[in-house]
């Protein structure tokens, strides 16, 4: 029974390392070939368990040492702090999953598993954490249950001479085979998992099974009520975790992108955004996610421009919304609901102005109402969620500043958008492509030339993820545009910008997201990085406004209002991909929930309650100190202090007294077992010797069989007590001597 249990024991040790050493793969911390190792040893030192006492006893010396030097190379090479934290507790737990433990050993095991799951549930809010979790906690309530059941080393053996001699005979060869190490205990060379398994079904009593696990499900799902019931935070602004976590962009969506970024993210099929919106039929056409205007250009390089940075962006924010200077539309305010994954941009996607932008708590950000765009302080490292009230879904953006400024810096044609950074040939060969495009036609608009451009860059370029740019000297862009291979969205959109510029209309390039599918299952929209795109906008000084232009072939180049293409609106996913992404958009609406008024008022009464409890205690606190202190100052008399004495006097004679009689009153009071002294005393003398066994005394070691037989076991088992009381004082006086007697 006691190898059994230490053989279950071992079992679910390796099997809560494997479950907690997984949960590494939620956070995205580079830590795969140590997870490899991991599962590699756990599962190999399961299937022979012998194997760790082969391991000689310098090596266990060397572990600390080997974990400090890895931790500090770490932290030197990398300079993060939370990652190398994470792979230290990886190391640390490879050590406690691959080697034999003790109860402590466990403990400290299921502690180490237990920071990386937190780790884990505080970077990710993936929905397969939450069935993550509810393994663990099921995984190390059981090996806690082991632990308690299973005896410590060196107390159930000394009952039988014969065992313990066998072990001391195995933990002999063990040290022998394996050169200096532990030894071998003797439940690892006699592990048979199937006959474990079978000995387990046959002494499992499954109503208890049936109680636990209705215990355990009723448990989680109170714990899920309360967790929906609860308020919701944005707990990566106030936790000190994400300030030791850096992440690299997966997307590329920066102030500045070169040609082929964006085809870059589009490589990629993981989720970018996920988008509820009021109402489908508000995105009927070819929906344009405005993230990024890049107005400077240079040697195959779109930039932010500082000019355009100070000019359209107002100062940095702190707060936890911000109105966009949209115009709201008649009837209810339309809301829109964006769940943006880490580490796609500090940019926000929006289809265009909005009324109000809402977060769940205040940021730092900056906005641009001409532009469109919002710009968040940093990177988030975590899913952002944010709320769009009255955003319109327009090919045009009104921007009456902009001719303002147009007309009074006509003699600066950098701030105008027109800047061309470019050598004469090929200032030359952009002049001979636009009169090829006009081709003598005066009084052009800007969507007529976009359109015009457009086609003529379609009739010599077709579409390709993979471009050859010719080799040779001058811009690549015009070289490109001269040659004859496939392009991209940025070559083509990067191209219709510098021959607008060079035929005089102001343009600039937007990145963002294009299209998207309609998840049917959680009916809302979802952006994949295979999404990302880049296209331009002309200035139309007759609108006064920026109109959209797209010259990429198969997308419509100029959109006229309200009769935009519907091609990608009826994109509709009832794949499996899109099951499970639904999963994830519904735990996102059950984590971050803006509709959370009377969540706050509860939190709030929580609040004003506690206070208004503390205040109170405070008040009483320092009334009842003001009252003793007047006590004390007024006049004492003999009458006054002999009253106080006896009171004194009476209170310290019952407290001894109910100590000394507290037995005789339990057993006195109706309804108790009485006392039986017998099982009293063995108990005394049973705590007593049990101290002394531990320090190496066998006629110790002997009684306690017998102590334990006279406290816990039936009277037809009992020994003759005096006897064993009599064992037990001498054992007790020989140890007092040994500790007496010099050496």
């Amino acid at each position: 029974m006691r190898d059994e249990l230490l053989q279950v024991r071992w079992l679910l040790g390796g099997a809560l390392t494997l479950i907690s050493a997984l949960s590494v793969g939620y956070a995205e911390i580079d830590a795969g070939l140590l997870l490899g190792v991991i599962v590699a040893g756990v599962l190999l030192t399961l299937a022979q368990p012998e194997l760790p006492g082969r391991i000689p006893r310098w090596a266990h010396r060397l572990v600390f040492p080997a974990v400090a030097a890895v931790l500090a190379g770490d932290l030197w090479l990398r300079g993060e702090v939370l990652p190398a934290l994470v792979r230290l507790d990886l190391l640390l737990l490879l050590y406690r999953g691959v080697t034999y433990r003790k109860k402590r050993d466990d403990l400290q095991l299921i502690v180490l598993g237990l920071f990386l799951v937190v780790v884990a549930g505080v970077l990710t809010v993936s929905p397969l954490f939450a069935v993550h979790i509810l393994v663990f906690t099921a995984g190390a309530l059981a090996l806690l249950l082991a632990v308690t059941l299973s005896p410590e080393e060196g107390t159930e053996r000394d009952k039988d001479p014969v065992a313990s001699i066998k072990d001391q005979v195995t933990s002999i060869e063990g040290r022998g085979a394996s050169g200096g190490g532990g030894g071998v205990p003797g439940w690892a060379r006699e592990v048979r998992w199937g006959r474990l398994l079978r000995r387990w079904r046959a002494a499992t009593d499954w109503r208890v099974v049936a109680l636990g696990g209705g215990l355990f499900a009723g448990l989680v799902a109170l714990s899920a009520l309360l967790f929906l019931a609860m308020p919701r935070f944005q707990w990566e602004n106030s936790l000190w975790l994400y300030r030791f976590m850096s992440r690299s962009a997966k997307t590329g969506f920066s102030d500045t992108i070169r040609l082929g970024d964006v085809t870059d993210i589009q490589q990629d099929n993981a989720v970018a955004v996920n988008v509820d919106v009021p109402d489908r039929s508000r995105i009927a056409g070819a929906p344009y996610w405005r993230m990024l205007v890049l107005d400077d250009y240079r040697d195959g390089t779109f930039r932010l421009s500082p000019e355009l940075l100070r000019s359209a962006f107002g100062r940095e924010r702190s707060e936890a919304g911000a109105r966009g200077g949209g115009r709201r539309e008649t009837g209810a305010p339309a809301y829109w609901t964006f769940y943006l994954e880490a580490g796609v941009s500090r940019y926000l996607p929006l289809l265009g102005p909005f009324g109000r932008l809402q977060f769940r708590e205040p940021q730092h950000f900056r906005l641009s109402g001409a532009l469109g765009v919002v710009a968040l302080r940093d990177e988030p490292v975590t899913m952002t969620a944010y709320r769009v009230e009255d955003m319109t879904n327009s090919p045009t953006m009104v921007d009456t500043g902009f001719a303002g400024r147009l007309r009074e810096r006509a003699r600066n044609p950098r701030a105008a958008m027109l800047a061309l950074e470019l050598e004469e040939a090929d200032r030359a060969t952009l002049e001979r492509i636009d009169r090829e495009i006009v081709a003598g036609t005066e009084n052009l608009s800007a969507g007529e030339f976009a359109q015009r451009a457009g086609a003529w860059l379609a009739r010599r370029h077709a579409y390709s993820l993979k471009p050859r740019i010719p080799a040779g000297t001058g811009d690549p862009l015009v070289r490109w545009m001269t040659g004859e291979g496939g392009g991209h969205c940025e070559l083509f959109a990067g191209s219709l910008v510098l021959l607008a510029r060079a035929a005089g209309w102001p343009a600039r390039l937007v990145t963002g997201f294009h299209g998207g599918t309609w998840n049917a299952y959680s009916n809302n929209y979802t952006l994949r990085n295979s999404d990302a795109h880049a296209w331009c906008e002309l200035y139309d000084a007759e609108q006064e406004a920026w109109v959209r232009a797209d010259p990429t072939p198969g997308a419509v180049v100029v959109a006229e209002e309200g009769r935009e293409a519907t091609a990608w609106a009826g994109r509709t996913d009832r794949s499996w991909t899109a099951r499970f992404d639904s999963l994830r958009v519904f735990w996102y609406r059950r984590i971050v929930s803006f509709d959370h008024r009377a969540q706050q008022d509860a939190l709030d009464a929580v609040k004003a309650a506690t206070r208004d409890s503390g205040e109170w205690l405070r008040a009483a606190w320092v009334d009842m100190g003001v009252r003793f202190d007047a006590w004390l100052r007024a006049p004492w008399n003999g009458r006054r202090a002999s009253v106080w004495l006896g009171v004194a006097f009476a209170l310290a004679g019952g407290l001894w007294a109910g100590w000394r009689f507290r037995f005789s009153i339990a057993e006195a009071m109706p309804g108790t077992r009485r006392r039986d002294p017998v099982r009293a005393a063995a108990g005394r003398w049973l705590a007593r010797v049990r101290a002394q066994a531990e320090g190496g005394v066998p006629e110790a070691a002997a009684v306690i069989a017998d102590l334990q037989r006279l406290r816990y076991g039936a009277r037809e088992t009992w020994p003759e007590p005096m006897e064993v009381f009599h064992h037990a004082r001498r054992a007790s006086r020989r140890r007092r001597g040994e500790a007496a007697t010099p050496r």
